[in-house]
């Protein structure tokens, strides 16, 4: 089997830890599976046209926003959504897939991030309540979920680097299929969505990748490299 290729949409710098953990995170998790791959960084400013993004084998949203350009990162969450191309999006990767469901598939053209569109009238994405920077939770997943089935049980520690999440005042309606809520914190408050029907399309509001900077496999990049490689 070739190598697989895996798209990293964002806009990349070596200030950002999840970015230097990205590349030890998809090696180890290669490494684990037997799988080669290869992955090119891809700016928010300069990707490449539909076509180019769906003939990825994976495409990765990564931490990092605000991105350069919003709208290009949005289409290739689109891209990855209606192509059944495997999707990862973790910290800014989650927040922004949740604004491209409301946005292409509840229909909802003023859904925004707050961060990007303070006075935005529906803000699916807004200010914690408390922020998230550098902290840790143990994460509830949902039973027979992708997640569940990465960590090999319902209970997790994960570590973020963020701001924003979902707003509650959205999350019913956002997240009641086939977006399924599938992690939340101690308080319920959601913190990874998977979509239903899609190969695997799976957003993590906490950041996985960290746990290579420690030589640990992320178990949400492993199963989203093997989904990547079928």
């Amino acid at each position: 089997m070739g190598a697989r290729r895996i798209a990293l949409v964002g806009d990349r710098s070596d200030a950002i830890t999840a970015h230097r953990a990205i590349p030890l995170a998809l090696g180890l998790a290669a490494e684990s599976l037997a799988q080669p791959l290869s992955f090119d960084w891809l700016a928010s400013d300069a990707l490449p046209d539909d076509a180019a993004l769906a003939a990825y084998d994976g495409i990765w949203c990564v931490p990092g926003s605000p991105y350069r350009d919003m709208d290009a990162v949005l289409r290739a969450i689109r891209v990855a959504r209606e192509g059944g191309v495997p999707f990862l999006g973790t910290c800014g990767g989650f927040q922004h897939a949740v604004v491209e469901y409301a946005r292409n598939v509840l229909g909802w053209a003023d859904a925004e991030h707050a961060e990007s569109a303070p006075e935005a009238a529906r803000p699916v994405i807004s200010l914690l309540a408390c922020a998230l920077v550098e902290a840790s939770q143990d994460l509830r997943l949902t039973p027979g979920s992708r997640l569940a089935v990465a960590y090999g049980g319902v209970g997790a520690r994960e570590g973020y680097h963020c701001s924003y999440g979902l707003n509650p005042a959205f999350a019913e309606r956002l997240a009641t299929g086939p977006l399924r809520a599938t992690a939340h914190d101690a308080q319920g408050e959601v913190r990874a969505l998977e979509l239903d029907g899609h190969p695997f399309f799976v957003g993590t509001l906490f950041q996985p990748e960290r746990a290579a900077l420690r030589g640990t496999v992320p178990p949400v990049v492993r199963a989203f490299v093997q989904a990547a490689g079928r």
